[in-house]
């Protein structure tokens, strides 16, 4: 079931990062999201009753989707959002319980990481994709100087991905992209204009396929 998921995600090439004070709305994100192409979707835990919204989106979107839980900081957390309906974990930093207990319970884990040294770490103990966190702050050519001696590790880029540098990251070497607010629109979550979400789903999932073409 874990590589299953695992392909999916790097299939579609994009995970949507949803981090929004408007909880009660988040089922229709994630359906727009899904309309426009992006499956993969990670619930982020300071979503105000983010365990909720991930019980009801699992609900809601199942087969549709596959559904995350992110900023993960604690494998009790991780194990919270699993029993909620997350099938996969991802954290902006390195915590090895955290992947110890996805490794567990056979659930995908991208653990962040910014450094060689924290990215090979991440790697050797178990992560199935890398988060390269804060990834605005060094860029594509960082991800593909990072690449050069790991060429082996898979890096998720996150921070800073938008309609402009996505196709850098992946030229760059990245197996998926994390996008937050350039693709769950703030304003657009606000104002209920799903219809603005599916566009930009759209756009991100032309992008990853004409740059792998």
């Amino acid at each position: 079931m874990s590589r299953g998921i695992l392909d999916e995600i790097l299939d579609c090439g994009i995970v949507a990062v949803v981090r929004s004070p408007h909880a009660d709305q988040l089922v229709d994100v994630a359906r727009a999201l899904a309309d426009g192409g992006v499956r993969a979707i990670e619930i982020t835990l300071t979503v105000p009753g983010a365990l909720d919204v991930i019980r009801d989106v699992a609900r809601q979107m199942s087969g549709k989707i596959v559904l995350g839980a992110g900023t993960v900081l604690d494998a009790e957390t991780a194990r919270a959002a699993m029993l909620a309906g997350a099938e996969y974990i991802v954290a902006p930093t390195l915590n090895l319980d955290v992947i110890r207990v996805c490794r567990r319970y056979s659930k995908p884990v991208m653990p962040g990481a910014f450094t060689p040294t924290e990215v090979l770490a991440a790697w050797e103990a178990g992560a199935d994709v890398v988060k390269v966190f804060p990834a605005d702050v060094a860029g594509p050519n960082y991800l593909k100087a990072l690449l050069a001696p790991l060429p082996h590790v898979r890096l998720m880029p996150t921070g800073g991905v938008d309609l402009t540098t996505a196709a850098d990251f992946l030229r760059a070497g990245a197996c998926c992209l994390g996008v937050g607010s350039s693709l769950v629109d703030k304003d657009a979550v606000a104002k209920k204009q799903f219809g603005r979400i599916r566009d930009l789903a759209e756009q991100f999932v032309r992008i990853v396929r004409e740059t792998r073409s």
